[in-house]
Formats: C-alpha cells, sequence, structure tokens
C-alpha cells in the first residue's frame, strides 16, 4: 500500500515563526477584539486554498511557509479591515509573489508584504483613514468583537498623530495601546518574539538589526539637519511598521541575500529608503514600499559581493 501523502509540506522553522507571532496575535486580541482572531482564520484558510489549487494538479503538499505568510499578512492590517479586501490581499501575495515564480523557495518578493502592498495602493481608505481604538483595561477586547472605530481622514495612528497633543508617549508604544494595525503597535511585544526568533536560531541578526541600523542612523541625520517632518530617533523607530518589519519580514530568507555583506547593504538600503519614502512620499507606510524594491535587488547584491569577492582573491593570489 502506498504511504498517503501529507497535506502540509513539514517545515520546522515556518512553525517557529509561528510560534514566534503567538504573543502578538494575543496581545492584537486584548487590544482590538476577537475580529483579530476571525480575521487571522479567514485569511489563513484563504491562503491554503489559494496554494493548494496550484500544487494539487502536480500532486504536491501545501507549504507550511503559507500559514506564516497569512498570519504575518494579517498582523500587518487594521483590526477593521473587510474580509473581502483581506482575501483579495493575500490571494494576491500568494499568487503574484510566489506561485508564479514556481513557489515556496523560488519567491522573489515577500508574499506578505505584496498582498499587504498591494490592497495599501489599491484600497487605502480602509488601511488609511479607518482605525480602531486600542482597549485600556482587562479583561479588554477578550470580551468583544471589535473595539470603537476612530473614522477619520487625518487617522488616530501615532506617525498621524506626531506633533499634536494626541500623540501617544514612549509607555503607550511599548506597551502598545495605541491605534494602528494588528502586529505593529506593541514594541515590547515585538521584541520577544525577536528573541525568540533569535534564541532558536530561526532568524538571522544581521538581517534584523540592518535594517534598524539603517532606519535610526538616516532618521538621526535627517532630525539633526531639520528637516520638516522627521520626528526624533525614538519616536521614528516605535510609532511605525519599522521593527516589525525588520523582525518579521526583512529576516524572511528566501528573497533576502545569502552573503554576509549582502545581508548588511540589503537591509541598510530597506532603512534607508523607508526613511525616504516616510519623509518625502506621498504614503508614509515606506518600510513594505522600500523591502519589496530591495527583493529585487537581493540576486544582485549577492553576485556582486561574490564577484568582489573572486576579484580580490584573483588579484591577491597573483602579485604583480
Amino acid at each position: 500500500m502506498a504511504k498517503q501523502k501529507s497535506f502540509f509540506m513539514k517545515q520546522a522553522m515556518m512553525r517557529k515563526v509561528l510560534f514566534a507571532t503567538i504573543p502578538i496575535l494575543i496581545g492584537a486580541t486584548y487590544f482590538f477584539g476577537l475580529r483579530t482572531l476571525t480575521l487571522t482564520a479567514v485569511v489563513t484558510l484563504t491562503a491554503i486554498i489559494t496554494e493548494y489549487l496550484f500544487k494539487r494538479k502536480d500532486g504536491k503538499p501545501v507549504s507550511e511557509a503559507v500559514i506564516v505568510s497569512a498570519v504575518l499578512f494579517t498582523l500587518a492590517l487594521p483590526v477593521g479591515t473587510p474580509y473581502w479586501v483581506a482575501m483579495v490581499g493575500i490571494i494576491f501575495g500568494i499568487v503574484f509573489a510566489k506561485e508564479v515564480f514556481g513557489g515556496f523557495g523560488r519567491n522573489v518578493f515577500n508574499p506578505a508584504i505584496a498582498g499587504r502592498t498591494f490592497i495599501y495602493v489599491s484600497f487605502p481608505e480602509y488601511l488609511t483613514a479607518t482605525w480602531n481604538l486600542p482597549s485600556q483595561s482587562f479583561p479588554g477586547g477578550f470580551t468583544k468583537y471589535i473595539t470603537d472605530s476612530i473614522e477619520t481622514v487625518s487617522g488616530a495612528t501615532p506617525l498621524a498623530a506626531m506633533g499634536t497633543a494626541d500623540a501617544p508617549g514612549l509607555s503607550e508604544l511599548i506597551i502598545g495601546n495605541v491605534s494602528g494595525s494588528l502586529g505593529e503597535t506593541s514594541i515590547i511585544l515585538i521584541l520577544v518574539s525577536a528573541v525568540y526568533l533569535l534564541a532558536t536560531k530561526t532568524a538571522d541578526w544581521k538581517l534584523m538589526a540592518a535594517p534598524l541600523v539603517g532606519f535610526v542612523a538616516f532618521n538621526s541625520i535627517f532630525y539633526m539637519m531639520g528637516v520638516e517632518g522627521v520626528p526624533d530617533p525614538v519616536f521614528g523607530l516605535t510609532s511605525g511598521s519599522m521593527l516589525f518589519l525588520s523582525v518579521f519580514f526583512v529576516t524572511e530568507p528566501i528573497s533576502a541575500p545569502k552573503t554576509t555583506e549582502a545581508k548588511w547593504i540589503y537591509g541598510i538600503l530597506i532603512g534607508f529608503v523607508a526613511m525616504i519614502i516616510r519623509t518625502y512620499g506621498i504614503f508614509i507606510a515606506g518600510g513594505m514600499f522600500a523591502l519589496l524594491i530591495m527583493n529585487t535587488f537581493a540576486p544582485i547584491l549577492d553576485v556582486a559581493v561574490k564577484e568582489l569577492k573572486a576579484t580580490k582573491s584573483e588579484k591577491g593570489g597573483n602579485p604583480a
């Protein structure tokens, strides 16, 4: 009797990433309500079905990585994102950033970020103009479907409120009781996840650190130059998506460079481009655009580093 094939491709590293998202999922549910979990479930099921439709013809299993993409994609959304918009986004990410390149291991772009960027541009009102108030006391969102909404063009996220009386303090940003996307508000929970990923050797510390170094360095330079609209580096780092992006998305190994030098260049440039877009672009969420831009350059960076090393080695081996 032939052995029955598993529906999922076993990927221990992907399961570790999923474990790392658990504190953030629990925190997001507390701050914004049980819709966090239903939105995650709907997106995950949609992602699995989408990949299955591509794999069934060849009888290949669905990757556990698709679940990771779905959960991270959901955590990058506001809790009030309509289900159909979230479904469109994850389908786009899985199909056009993963399957068209040949599936897991061949994708050039990060599927979750590609999907998030697509709906950010296509349905901006749902991701930039409608937010929900965070719960302020226990049991918080554990006893309600969704917290009260704030519908305003200016928004109520920390970056949108910068420079106003409504701007949150550092303690609020660290804890996470501020409006924003589900996984991006609580600095302490993101750091807990980062420690787990690094301790289990699931994420490369260089890929995690490089974009933060680049972002803080250029944020500091712009701030000291007095560029309008640039916050102090601490507020800049803790008030947006940069930390969440660096911990979970830049460290995605398939779309990132493989050589050490290229990882540092790649990450620092992500931080730099994110800062440029956040300061001068029409979209305040510069990190996701920066990552996609640098995804395209990751293979070139590896080739360039190897070529330079080879040239240096040849010169060193053939002294004049």
